[in-house]
């Protein structure tokens, strides 16, 4: 039986406001899912939220509510925008949930009798923000952005981290493509090379965590804790058979997590006796005005500010295909608005409603079927390829533009026979024909990234069912379009936006 997909998105902490970064890993993740279910593969898509930790607590204590309370009511903000996003989400986790306490005792169990695990005093400089020791050189630096570095001294539980070196450029060796692009790979590699330390997996200032289930005097860092959501949610330490099942999966992250990710995470499952991940995907920032999001920078940009304007299904494909998943991107809402009227007003929306408007003319409202010697069928055939490819190696962005190949030559062809010019016969219903199976195959090739435009779509050239239940590549062959329904116009699938 084949392992079902099991893909991640990071978990994001209750404290930060979701904006357009969060929102573009989580709608690639969410499209990757989509395709793999278009496959025709069980797919697990795990999201949630990162509670625990100081900032967590002392948020609570300003707000004058107890951090459970807190997190509560902060995690909910996540849900809400991935309900507006239609993000298609089969698991959300949250840290403070009781299976999530029991798997990360389970695994610092694990990691103790390993001998992995030692009780050490440290004193360093903390950042609160980061939730993590920082060095003096990178003081001014946080301070400047407005995230306080503080002196702690406490008694700390450490992972032997640098135990873990050789094994970790083994495990890069032999599995050469798990952490992808290169670039990132090269760059955990370059970490690792430097020298690994062993860092701190316990707190004694705090008690908003899993207490270390030996000693109840310290809580679990907030970074041990979170990335043990991706075993927790595969069943670690409540239910075997679902892990031997589910896990190891694929996450997907920015590279901000990188070191934790793709050096810590490994190494942390190995020590547990657990296998690294199949996939960590590592993309870039999503920059505006060529900076990061951050609060201080006042730059954060909300989902639903874009979503009132642009649609969900809008800006779902400008994050897909304008961001090339890899490096940083540039969000500009210029671009965004010449991105919708070009691919989805002026190409995809516009060869729909023309299409259906002269089926309506020409044909009696009524879909002819396509011709199989179609000059449209080589390109639809070279797209699905294409397509396929793409999701494979995570490009959304190439995907899309694979679909779109076939609107383009169908709009070329459009033009060049112009068939709302010519008398009814099988020369016009051949053109037209060609025309609706494009769309129709286009419908199927898009649905991870616009699904409700698809659907629409599909709906408005007559086809019924669902779409989501299509199968690649057996429901993109050219001329599957059986010809005789009706096919209607309605009003623009995306009404055309001005700056």
């Amino acid at each position: 039986m084949a392992r079902p997909f099991y893909v991640t998105t990071p978990i994001y902490y209750v404290n930060d406001v979701p904006h357009i970064g969060h929102a573009y890993t989580t709608l690639t993740a969410d499209a990757l899912a989509r395709w793999h279910r278009l496959l025709g593969e069980e797919v697990i898509f795990l999201t949630g939220t990162d509670e625990h930790g100081l900032k967590v607590q002392r948020a609570a204590e300003e707000n004058n509510v107890a951090p459970q309370d807190w997190a509560d009511r902060t995690a909910q903000r996540y849900i809400d925008t991935w309900e507006l996003l239609d993000i298609s989400y089969d698991d959300f986790i949250r840290t403070t949930e009781d299976r999530h306490r029991v798997s990360v005792q389970a695994f610092l169990e694990a990691c103790k009798a390993n001998g992995d695990i030692e009780l050490r005093t440290y004193e360093g400089l903390y950042s609160v923000a980061d939730e993590a020791y920082v060095t003096e050189e990178e003081v001014a630096e946080l301070e400047r952005l407005g995230r306080p570095v503080i002196t702690m001294r406490e008694e700390n539980y450490f992972f032997l981290l640098s135990k873990y070196e050789q094994q970790l450029l083994d495990w890069y060796e032999a599995n050469p493509h798990a952490v992808s692009p290169p670039s990132k790979r090269n760059e955990a590699l370059g970490f690792i090379r430097q020298g690994l330390q062993d860092f701190s997996i316990s707190r004694t200032s705090i008690d908003w965590g899993v207490p270390i289930p030996w000693d109840d005097r310290h809580v679990t860092y907030v970074w041990f804790d979170a990335l043990i959501n991706y075993v927790t949610a595969a069943g670690y330490g409540t239910d075997d058979e679902s892990f031997e099942r589910l896990w190891p999966g694929r996450h997907m992250l920015g590279k901000d997590i990188l070191r934790f990710h793709c050096v810590f995470w490994p190494a942390m499952l190995m020590s547990a006796g657990m296998d690294p991940p199949t996939n960590l995907n590592v993309h870039g920032y999503l920059l505006v005005g060529g900076e990061k999001m951050s609060k201080t920078r006042l730059n954060h940009i909300a989902p639903a500010e874009l979503v009132d304007e642009f649609g969900v299904d809008g800006f779902r494909y400008h994050f897909l295909r304008d961001q090339p998943f890899g490096p940083d991107g540039e969000f500009s809402y210029e671009g965004m608005v010449a991105r919708y009227n070009a691919d989805l007003a002026n190409n995809f929306g516009n060869l729909l409603s023309r299409v259906a408007t002269v089926v309506g003319k020409k044909c009696d409202g009524v879909g002819p079927r396509p011709r199989q010697d179609s000059p449209l069928a080589p390109v639809a055939e070279a797209a699905v390829q294409r397509a396929i490819e793409a999701w494979d190696k995570v490009a959304p962005s190439e995907a899309l533009d694979a679909a779109w190949s076939i609107i383009r030559e169908t709009n070329s062809l459009l033009e060049a026979t112009e068939p709302w010019k010519a008398e009814p016969g099988p020369e016009v219903d051949g053109v037209l024909g060609d025309a609706i199976e494009a769309l129709r195959i286009v419908a199927v090739l898009a649905h991870p990234a616009i699904p409700a435009a698809t659907a629409e779509s599909w709906r408005r050239i007559g086809l019924s069912g669902d779409i989501a239940d299509c199968r690649v590549p057996t429901d993109v062959r050219w001329g599957l379009y059986p010809g005789g329904l009706s096919v209607e116009k309605g009003t623009p699938l995306f009404p055309r936006l001005k700056l």
